[in-house]
């Protein structure tokens, strides 16, 4: 007789165990809101400097897929970090709560914002505006 139920869903994303995010950083204001994570301000606590991080609530992660999503997204940042035009990731944690990635901070805003803002590119503004997207993208696809 077979069992139809689903397997357990997991308590951890990170394979390894992590400090917990307030002893490394002093956390700062929202900086953004997803549909399953919130970016907020963060400053180290050593250096001074200041990044993004990116809160993923566990409660949200329902099934194993979705917590080997977010372990797959890190392996993706890591592995693409150095790249020129790819935002650089510096570290994760993780708590009995929330997986926080944090990340290089980036202050120029939304891309759809700033066009829209704009309201008129010109054809020279406008291939270098997709020449760089496209540029990110080759360099992301030669990675994988």
């Amino acid at each position: 007789m077979s069992s139809n139920a689903a397997p357990p869903k997991p308590t951890q994303v990170l394979p390894y165990a992590t400090k917990d995010l307030l002893e490394v950083y002093t956390l700062g204001t929202k900086l953004g809101q997803g549909q399953f994570a919130t970016t907020y301000l963060c400053t180290h606590n050593t250096t001074g400097r200041t990044y993004a991080y990116k809160s993923i609530p566990k409660n949200k992660l329902l099934f194993k897929e979705d917590y080997d999503g977010v372990w797959r997204e890190i392996q993706i940042m890591q592995h693409l970090s150095e790249l020129p035009k790819i935002v650089k990731f510096h570290d994760a944690y993780e708590d009995s709560v929330s997986v926080h990635l944090v990340m290089e901070l980036c202050e120029g805003g939304e891309l759809f914002d700033r066009i829209v803002r704009k309201g008129y590119y010109s054809e020279q503004e406008a291939v270098k505006l997709v020449k760089n997207i496209v540029e990110a993208v080759q360099d992301c696809h030669s990675r994988l």
